[in-house]
């Protein structure tokens, strides 16, 4: 193959279509594939680091370049710096792939220059790959407070069989099965079918497994319905911060929270988006929240809303509060996004060139109590804190529902919504939990437990979103135990691999033709 890395730039571009809005999930496979077989024939580790860091540009540059949107046209960045700035960040996000791709080429086992199925294997390669993607993904999701946007996992929701895997390893550990059956695909010598069988076995066995636990239930239903009406408010980002339209978006929120109250029959709870009064609690006009307060009180429900609140240290906080039904209950966003909510260290020229509202923000408490809400126990999180499902399991397993407030009105209308409406499915997989989602330009739905949208309203829209919602109690394997086991095998497959380098390298020069079969 002459040009190699274009050919994985092309591949890492094309995953993109197994993600939402697109939803073609079987093409993760081909995608991972071209990039294993190329990683197969590779000759030294920096070949394998190119190659990796091919596929994940091509990857980030297709699926996140929405982040553009948020500098150009919102944080008021030069269109060159912006572009710059996008490029230089989705070159970051590929160095995790790329480092994934020359660890592999340097542990595949196999001594002379050749495909990687050889002398040793095709089972081991191939689940050495799937074991260091796991490794690298994961890392990417925790390094530097962590980005784990376009995970490979999050692109098999139902109806893809590995779906049925998340309650049990989670997003990344589906990411790492993902990766094992493209690497089954690629190394493989499928013109012997008598050398093939075995990677097929495991290949269908994969699927018929993952496909028989769709649709399990891990968690069982808990307390009374609910009622809710979650609010799609609408609000362009350029209004929500603009002084001369401030009382326009406090009025709306006003009409939109009494109207959803109004009728014979009101929800039992209201949810308004992140951020819906784009100022600090104390800056609202003098009885603004009590008039709210009082229309959930005289309907008899509760409104939980997005607001920044500020403590008697100064800090601020991108908070949720509820009203109504006795004492307000708070949540404070605890994973906050570096450069949108906070500046990580020397880092203060970013500030410099673009103009982000409210970017001086302090981190909740890792610990907060659901909030108590018509009989429920509803774990909050805002935006894109729903990526990291590590750390929304610690509510569990005392909530019965999950809440995310979000704004993505800062990225236009893009792949963002419908991706991040994909995060929120596999969240409820991994929970066993409905995800309600409340939002400000969508996708404002409601997600079952077993994945499915039962629910949803149209983007870039104003609307109400009316739904009776069950509760669910229990624990889900991935919530009981989180990505420990699915780290814990790929930390000794990787282990595996380097030992069989060491015993590689110890042998005599003459009996160096490779390693041993792989078991």
């Amino acid at each position: 193959m002459r040009r190699p890395a274009l050919v994985a730039l092309l591949a890492g571009g094309g995953a993109v279509f197994a993600f939402a809005p697109f939803g073609l999930f079987p093409l993760a496979l081909p995608s991972l594939a071209v990039l294993a077989a190329l990683l197969g024939r590779a000759a030294r580790p920096a070949d394998g680091f190119r190659l990796g860091f091919a596929w994940g540009f091509g990857a980030f540059g297709a699926g996140v370049s929405w982040l553009y949107v948020a500098l150009e046209r919102y944080g008021g960045m030069p269109a060159p710096l912006a572009a710059l700035a996008i490029a230089l960040f989705c070159a970051y996000l590929a160095l995790y792939p790329a480092l994934a791709g020359a660890a592999f080429v340097r542990l595949r086992g196999r001594g002379e220059r050749g495909a990687a199925s050889g002398r040793a294997g095709t089972l081991g390669p191939a689940a050495l790959f799937g074991a260091l993607w796991l490794l690298a993904e994961w890392l990417r999701g925790v390094l530097f407070t962590g980005f784990p946007w376009l995970a490979i996992g999050y692109s098999q929701t139902p109806p893809s069989p590995l779906a049925g895997f998340l309650p049990l390893i989670g997003v990344h550990g589906v990411g790492g099965l993902l990766a094992f059956a493209a690497a089954l695909l690629a190394f493989a010598d499928w013109r012997r079918p008598a050398r093939a069988w075995r990677a097929a076995a495991v290949l269908g066995a994969l699927l018929l497994a993952g496909g028989g636990l769709l649709g399990r239930g891990w968690t069982v239903p808990a307390g009374a319905p609910v009622d809710v009406a979650l609010v799609q408010t609408h609000f362009e980002q350029s209004m929500k911060w603009d002084p001369e339209r401030f009382a326009d978006v406090l009025r709306v929120n006003l009409e939109l929270v009494r109207d959803a109250f109004a009728g014979a029959a009101p929800p039992a709870l209201v949810v308004l988006p992140e951020t819906t009064l784009p100022t600090l609690a104390e800056h609202l006009p003098e009885g603004y929240l009590a008039l709210l307060e009082r229309f959930a009180g005289e309907a008899g429900g509760q409104l939980v809303l997005g607001v920044f609140r500020r403590n008697e240290a100064g800090q601020i906080f991108n908070a949720a509060m509820s009203l109504g039904g006795g004492e307000s209950q708070y949540y404070a966003k605890q994973h906050l996004v570096p450069f949108g909510e906070y500046s990580p260290p020397l880092f203060g020229w970013f500030y410099r060139l673009a103009s982000i509202p409210m970017s001086d923000q302090t981190r909740g408490a890792p610990e907060q109590p659901p909030m108590r809400l018509d009989g429920q126990r509803v774990a909050l999180n805002i935006c894109y804190e729903d990526l990291f499902g590590a750390e929304l399991i610690r509510a569990l397993p005392a909530a019965t529902l999950m809440l995310n407030l979000s704004n993505l009105a800062w990225y236009g209308d893009s792949l963002a919504q419908p991706q991040h409406l994909q995060i929120a499915r596999v969240r409820a997989l991994e929970t066993g939990r409905p995800m309600l989602r409340a939002t400000n330009t969508g996708m404002t739905a409601v997600v079952q437990p077993d994945g499915r949208v039962s629910a949803v309203l149209p983007g870039f829209e104003r609307g109400v979103l009316r739904m009776t919602v069950q509760g669910h109690a229990g624990l889900t394997p991935y919530a009981r135990w989180g990505d420990r086991p699915a780290l814990g095998l790929a930390l000794l497959m990787a282990l595996g691999g380097a030992l069989r380098l060491v015993r590689h390298r110890s042998r005599p020069l003459a009996g160096r033709g490779g390693l041993p079969p792989a078991p």
